[in-house]
């Protein structure tokens, strides 16, 4: 199902006056395609991004997934989009510490009523997509870089969410291990076949995706 925004805004108040972000936008994202959105630092992509995720609430307007407006939910509607529909990655890539990669890949399901041995054997499945199959009894502080993005990308993928969000995925590794995790994230796309849409001001990841949409003034998607 495609992703559909009908004239969307974000205003946020500052005292007696406001600013308006995103105005009156109105886009389809199209499933099983990727898309980067691309932008000036402050032109509102992540803003962008928290309202496909349900983290922020659009001032007015709609934003329908999977038959669903989003924008009309409750807090548990949204907990539960973002359990059963959505997965997101971060630049930074918010692994709990004290937990092993596999704890950390098997926490959605766990959380989502999963048991404990079902959990793990689809969370080894999920590392083995990302090639870590070997470091999974491994905490965070015993990865790379690298394969910590890879574990977060796992446990993004792990539930095999129809939607993922992404936000500068990349932002936070050298090259080598950018292009690594950039034809990662290609190739699980393509095979799971969900809706991507990241954001990035690196131009090698841009031009990898399906589409690509320059962010202008206002929040409206411009194709390049």
């Amino acid at each position: 199902m495609p992703l559909i925004l009908e004239n969307v805004s974000k205003k946020y108040q500052q005292g007696e006056s406001s600013l308006t972000v995103i105005e009156q936008l109105s886009h389809v994202f199209l499933d099983a395609t990727s898309y980067a959105i691309i932008g000036r630092s402050g032109i509102g992509k992540s803003t962008l991004l928290n309202l496909l995720s349900g983290l922020d609430q659009a001032s007015s307007g709609d934003i329908i997934f999977n038959g669903t407006n989003i924008s009309h939910l409750s807090q548990d509607g949204l907990a539960t989009f973002r359990g059963e529909s959505l997965g997101v990655i971060f630049q930074f890539h918010h692994l709990l510490p004290e937990f092993t990669a596999l704890e950390n890949v098997a926490m959605p399901l766990l959380i989502s009523g999963v048991s404990i041995q079902e959990a793990k054997g689809i969370a080894q499945d999920a590392l083995t997509w990302v090639g870590l199959e070997k470091r999974q009894e491994h905490k965070p502080g015993e990865l790379s870089g690298g394969e910590q993005q890879r574990v977060a990308l796992a446990r993004a993928l792990v539930k095999r969410p129809k939607l993922i969000i992404a936000d500068e995925p990349t932002g936070n590794l050298d090259p080598h291990t950018t292009e690594e995790v950039q034809q990662l994230l290609i190739r699980l796309q393509r095979e799971l076949q969900n809706l991507l849409i990241l954001v990035t001001h690196n131009v090698d990841l841009a031009r990898s995706m399906d589409v690509v949409l320059e962010m202008q003034i206002g929040g409206y998607l411009q194709g390049r």
